[in-house]
């Protein structure tokens, strides 16, 4: 048996997070057991749970504290309500049968434990340490999570202790703001009057760019920190580099002109996805969107159907038709249009497959730029300010 365990619980400063491994004694963590008995190191003594002095627990657990002991007051806390806690939520899973009875003598546990420095209530350190040992405990018994759990909440989860959420586009579709304003103050009053939303894409748009440069991506973050930013840099060349530059100005995706040739198309989907950021291939321009993705190695993230402003006519008309025979070439590409999108066009593009809809001057030139977002956002029924709430873990 070899089995891996985590729980996170409670608040800071006494906030708990277990890290466990359970085993044969026989076999690698037991043989890990031993080395950790026999190798101490200063400041992170490893020591035998116990129920009280004199009462180790069953299945023999080793507890490891991961940030350095200091001084007297923080050993006493680790010797004290965490490793009793973590004795006890042994004990008691053995007794709940969540580790069977007849294997408590064969098995033991290492028990990774954090205690803040700044901790102080026992109570709390006992009660969340015992309660993330025993969610651990039955995590590692279970196999929790699956694969098929971690590819689901891999886009969808943040880390509480992060400060700030990394968004991902996994639940279309979406609002793609176009910020194509040269202007500093006049993108920041768009930025403040847009509506929170899960379902809002902020663009910085390539005159913009052109202007402040990549940095202008920083200014919007002080504005709206958790957003999906797109750096609309139209790439023609230098595809891995532009990418890297667009990752390193924390842009979580990246266009590329479809006029560009393929190979600084393929570099620059490659780099992005070495960065962990999306791709997007601006079709303005290319007569032949989906024969271009067909000449392509790798597809990117987004495809974009774009129309200029500069051929805009009243007779509005779009690649729509093309967006079902695109979706073909990868279930898990995304199309977006742009170009002359209307609040009387959206459901249209929507009905025609679109899963993000690109919107410019309608929404930055409008008198009330709030009111207009959330009109856009509710003919694609969204609702404005979405938030998991966490129940299964």
């Amino acid at each position: 048996m070899y089995l891996l365990g985590e729980a996170l619980i409670g608040e800071e400063p006494e906030i708990a997070h277990i890290d466990l491994i359970i085993g044969d004694k026989n076999g690698p963590i037991g043989a890990a057991f031993v080395n950790a008995m026999s190798h101490m190191s200063a400041g992170h003594t490893p020591l035998l749970a116990v129920i009280r002095p004199n009462l180790p627990t069953k299945p023999s657990t080793l507890v490891v504290p991961k940030v350095t002991v200091q001084n007297l007051e923080q050993a006493a806390q680790v010797f004290g309500p965490a490793q009793t806690a973590i004795a006890k939520a042994v004990a008691d899973a053995v007794e709940e049968g969540l580790i069977p009875k007849g294997k408590a003598e064969d098995l033991v546990l290492i028990v990774s434990v954090f205690i803040h420095p700044e901790a102080e209530d026992y109570g709390k350190i006992y009660r969340y340490n015992y309660g993330a040992t025993k969610l651990a405990i039955q995590r590692a018994m279970e196999g929790f999570p699956s694969v098929d759990k971690i590819m689901y909440e891999k886009d969808r989860s943040t880390h509480p202790i992060m400060g700030f959420k990394i968004a991902k586009l996994w639940d279309p579709p979406y609002l793609q703001v176009a910020l194509d304003i040269p202007s500093l103050e006049l993108t920041k009053k768009v930025l403040e009057e847009l509506p929170e939303s899960d379902h809002l894409i902020l663009e910085a748009g390539t005159p913009l760019i052109k202007r402040y440069g990549l940095d202008i991506i920083q200014k919007m973050r002080e504005i709206r920190r958790d957003a999906f930013i797109v750096a609309d840099l139209k790439t023609l060349d230098v595809g891995n580099l532009e990418a890297r530059m667009a990752a390193d100005a924390t842009a979580d995706a990246l266009v590329v002109s479809g006029l560009a040739p393929p190979a600084t198309i393929e570099k620059v989907i490659t780099e992005a996805r070495k960065t962990g950021i999306c791709s997007v291939i601006d079709m303005l321009n290319v007569g032949d969107p989906k024969g271009l993705l067909e000449r392509l190695t790798i597809m990117p993230d987004v495809v974009e159907l774009h129309r200029a402003i500069d051929v805009e006519s009243k007779d509005i008309k779009h690649a729509w038709s093309d967006i079902k025979g695109i979706k073909l070439l990868s279930d898990k590409m995304l199309v977006a249009v742009a170009g002359g999108i209307m609040a009387d066009n959206a459901k249209e593009a929507i009905k025609a497959g679109a899963d993000i809809l690109i919107v410019g001057r309608a929404i930055t030139k409008a008198k009330d730029i709030e009111g207009m977002t959330r009109r856009f956002l509710e003919l694609m029924k969204e609702e404005i300010d979405q938030f998991r709430v966490m129940t299964d873990f």
